[in-house]
C-alpha cells in the first residue's frame, strides 16, 4: 500500500486536566494522496480542530504517527516541526491573518524572507502567485484597503507562494458572503486542478461539497470516509 502525502496511523491526542486525561483523538488513521481534495468535517467538539492543528504541524499528538511527504513529524521538536511547517504547508485561515502594515505583494511575499530568497525573487514569486488569485493589480494595497474577499486571495497566494505539499483551508470562507465564498471556492478549484493537495476543514456541507473526498470526525475518530459524488456540481460558471 502506497503511503499518502499525509499519513497518518493510530493518531491520539489528549490534554491533562491535572492528572485527568481528556482523550480528543483516540486513534485516527488516514491517507491522504499527492493531489487529492479532502474537506474534514465534524460537529464542534469532534476532534476537527485538534487534528487540524496536528496535520498542520502546530502540535503534535499523544501517540501514533504522522508521516509528512516523507518526514515522520509527531516526535519532532519544536524548531524542527517549525521549519516543515514552513516548508510543506500553506495555511489559510477564517481570519486571513494579514499583517495591516505591509502591502498586498509583501504580505505573500512573507514567508519566503524566512526561506533565504533576495528581495527581487520574493517580489517576483509573490507577483506570479498574486496573479493566479486575480489580485495583480491590487499588489501595492494595504489590507484595510481591500474587500474581505480580496484579502482572502492574498492569503491564499501567501499559501501557495513556497509551493508547499499541502493546502491546508480552516473555515476559508466563513467570514465571507455567499457570492465571494463561491468565488473563493473557485479558486481553489483552480488551485487544485493545478495540481496542489488541498485538506479544508469546515462545518458546512455547501462549502464541503467542493472537496472530491469528504472525512467525517466524531468523538475523536473518523465516522465516514467517501468519495464525494458532487464535486463539481456547485461550480459557478
Amino acid at each position: 500500500m502506497t503511503q499518502g502525502i499525509i499519513h497518518l496511523e493510530q493518531i491520539e491526542k489528549s490534554y491533562f486536566m491535572g492528572k485527568q486525561a481528556l482523550p480528543v483523538l483516540k486513534g485516527i488513521s488516514l491517507d491522504i494522496f499527492k493531489n487529492e481534495y479532502v474537506a474534514l468535517m465534524g460537529p464542534s467538539g469532534s476532534g476537527k480542530s485538534t487534528l487540524m492543528n496536528i496535520l498542520g504541524c502546530l502540535d503534535t499528538p499523544t501517540a501514533g504517527r504522522y508521516v509528512l511527504n516523507g518526514n515522520d513529524v509527531s516526535k519532532m521538536e519544536d524548531n524542527a516541526l517549525a521549519e516543515v511547517r514552513n516548508k510543506e504547508i500553506g495555511f489559510v485561515f477564517q481570519q486571513f491573518n494579514l499583517l495591516p502594515r505591509l502591502s498586498a505583494a509583501e504580505n505573500v511575499a512573507l514567508p519566503l524572507v524566512y526561506a533565504g530568497f533576495s528581495k527581487k525573487q520574493r517580489t517576483d514569486k509573490a507577483m506570479q502567485v498574486l496573479e493566479m488569485v486575480g489580485l495583480t493589480d491590487r499588489s501595492h494595497h494595504k489590507p484595510n484597503e481591500l474587500s474581505g474577499g480580496q484579502c482572502q486571495r492574498v492569503a491564499i497566494a501567501r499559501a501557495l507562494v513556497n509551493d508547499p505539499s499541502i493546502i491546508l483551508a480552516d473555515e476559508p470562507t466563513g467570514n465571507l458572503d455567499t457570492k465571494t465564498s463561491y468565488e473563493i471556492m473557485e479558486i481553489f478549484n483552480q488551485i487544485h486542478s493545478n495540481g496542489n493537495t488541498i485538506v479544508l476543514v469546515t462545518h458546512e456541507e455547501d462549502i464541503a461539497n467542493h472537496a472530491h473526498r469528504i472525512v467525517r470526525l466524531r468523538d475523536g475518530v473518523v465516522e465516514t470516509d467517501r468519495k464525494n459524488e458532487h464535486a463539481g456540481e456547485y461550480q459557478h460558471h
